[in-house]
């Protein structure tokens, strides 16, 4: 421009930026930032002053999803610097949850982030967390019936299901009998992917589910409930789990049966996209646990740092499927081995 304007040329004839290696530890100065899924409102908070204790409550640590979440919670209160996070792992057991959480109050801890087991069973100790002056963040799954929070950060799930929906009518289009895995009863992410995937499916007119059995997001139990749906539906179109542990169920039910059909599942875990490579897997529901986590985490320094309330008490992330046209867009394809 400076040439147009005044026939100045420029210094040197080649200008060459310098590149810089984006990390973890200077994720903020990454060029296209705000186009990472569920990082636009995302601020990073400074180190705070004294240190935090903050409580990271999951169902189980039994399940992939929340060991990489766990992990993800860990490297951020690393990055901002002075937090130390306690671990609480429900063990797939509403009692021990509620135990876990009434020894939050106990210990009076900083601030807790939580991934309720159930959306109701957790709410009246929930509410005695914050009722004891405690913030609460809900990560993943929400609770149902509690006053206070400082707020919800997850996947839109039923967005989620929808999208698994979309694939199987667009797979479909003449119609198709499908099996479809529930997650644990009670549990929000299950009736919300549900909700979803009949959302798109139930319209349509001709999708029919010809068994619907719950796998409590278990694997193993995954496995069994699709045999005893093969049992009686030995030829079905496809499956729909509502994660990745009972899809993978599914591909052994399915493997033993030599029956090659669409199965869907939900997390993207790296074993998942393994399948969907290998084509043992049609595909699977990304929904940024690592996105989930910052925010979570963030939210609540933000709030003990400063008093900021979150922009928005309830944020959800937008899931997307991942197939092999768009596999590259999988949050954990690294981890793919």
């Amino acid at each position: 421009m400076d040439f147009l304007v005044n026939g100045t040329r420029p210094a040197n004839e080649v200008n060459l930026l310098s590149p810089k290696l984006i990390t973890k530890d200077n994720f903020s100065e990454a060029e296209r930032l705000a186009e990472v899924p569920g990082l636009e409102q995302v601020t990073v908070p400074a180190a705070p002053a004294e240190q935090l204790t903050i409580a990271f409550s999951v169902p189980g640590m039994n399940f992939p999803f929340f060991v990489h979440m766990e992990r993800q919670v860990r490297d951020e209160a690393a990055a901002i610097g002075n937090i130390e996070i306690v671990t609480l792992d429900g063990q797939d057991n509403t009692t021990k949850q509620v135990a876990d959480l009434e020894a939050v109050i106990a210990k009076g801890y900083d601030g807790l982030i939580v991934s309720p087991r159930t959306a109701d069973a957790l709410a009246p100790v929930i509410q005695q967390v914050v009722d004891a002056g405690i913030p609460v963040v809900t990560i993943d799954r929400r609770v149902e019936g509690v006053n206070g929070l400082l707020g919800h950060v997850g996947a839109d799930n039923v967005i989620g299901g929808e999208e698994q929906g979309k694939a199987i009518v667009a797979m479909f289009p003449d119609g198709a009998q499908i099996i479809e895995l529930l997650g644990t009863p009670g549990a929000s992410p299950a009736i919300d992917r549900s909700a979803g995937l009949h959302n798109i499916i139930d319209p349509a007119g001709n999708i029919e589910v010809v068994c619907q059995q719950t796998g409590e997001f278990n694997r193993d139990r995954g496995l069994t409930v699709t045999e005893n749906c093969l049992g009686s539906n030995p030829e079905p179109d496809a499956i729909v789990a509502a994660n990745d542990d009972m899809a993978l169920g599914a591909i052994e039910a399915a493997k033993a049966r030599g029956l090659d059909v669409p199965i869907i599942g939900f997390d993207a875990l790296p074993e998942a996209l393994k399948a969907i490579q290998e084509g043992t897997l049609y595909g699977s529901v990304e929904q940024f646990p690592g996105g989930q986590s910052r925010e979570a985490l963030r939210t609540m320094v933000n709030f003990i740092t400063t008093g900021e309330q979150p922009a928005n008490e309830v944020n959800l992330l937008s899931p997307k499927l991942i197939t092999l046209d768009n596999f590259d867009e999988a949050e954990r394809l690294g981890e793919v081995q």
